[in-house]
């Protein structure tokens, strides 16, 4: 049997969501798109439990999939939902120096990500979560 062709196109995919990051954020380069994203995901990360991260990352493709879970420390204290302005905060502390995420990073990020899933299995999953889950990502 031969692989899944998401693997086969992993690269092409990811590199199709940065430049939508990039282009929401108004960017000129996919290198500060990763940054902002990678930020978001961290962030909406430590406000959820393992098997729900594991539930909404199985809704991402494969390269969405591996920034969301790379470099987790499983041991991070969880976090609960708060404001999106303290939480777009949050985001600029990943790398600070080399950081250019938005003020409205977790909504850009947010509007890349919802052309590269199937948005009815992450509203499902994210209404599994929580509502504050739902409204991270803007899908209320």
């Amino acid at each position: 049997m031969p692989y899944p062709h998401e693997y086969t196109v992993a690269t092409y995919k990811f590199s199709d969501f940065l430049n939508d990051v990039k282009e929401e954020a108004d960017f000129g380069s996919p290198h500060m798109a990763y940054t902002m994203a990678q930020g978001v995901f961290q962030v909406f990360r430590r406000r959820v439990d393992i098997k729900s991260a594991i539930r909404f990352s199985n809704v991402l493709p494969v390269g969405m999939r591996a920034l969301f879970v790379a470099d987790w420390d499983p041991d991070e204290e969880q976090l609960s939902f708060t404001d999106l302005k303290t939480m777009n905060q949050e985001v600029r502390h990943l790398r600070p120096d080399h950081n250019f995420a938005t003020e409205t990073a977790i909504q850009d990020v947010a509007k890349a990500l919802k052309k590269h899933v199937d948005q009815e299995k992450l509203r499902e999953v994210l209404s599994g979560i929580s509502e504050e889950a739902v409204r991270f990502w803007g899908m209320e």
